[in-house]
């Protein structure tokens, strides 16, 4: 029997979060929802395509209040469609943010 060793650094929670991102160097500002985050990373679904290797900001807020927002600068690892026009994407956290770093388009 094969054993599997889980060999993440950091567990991962599944979630249910909506997001917004901000390709950088673009102004627009595109909502998401975050399906499951990590300390090192982190899987969202939006409406398009991205490419790998692409960076951006992003803004998480919980469902929670007593949970501040999330703020992160994050680089796109995986790209998978799902269903409906949907597209899993898979993220590394690069840098976590403080809100006075973000951009006045992306608030």
């Amino acid at each position: 029997m094969l054993k599997y060793a889980d060999q993440r650094r950091f567990p991962r929670m599944e979630v249910e979060c909506p997001a917004r991102f901000r390709v950088m160097d673009e102004n627009e500002a595109t909502g998401a929802i975050v399906k499951n985050l990590s300390g090192s990373g982190l899987l969202m679904w939006i409406d398009h395509e991205v490419e790998v290797g692409t960076r951006m900001t992003l803004e998480v807020y919980p469902k929670m209040d007593v949970t501040p927002p999330l703020y992160a600068e994050v680089e796109v690892v995986r790209t998978v469609d799902v269903e409906d026009g949907n597209f899993a994407i898979a993220c590394q956290i690069e840098r976590v943010l403080d809100e006075g770093e973000l951009t006045p388009t992306l608030i």
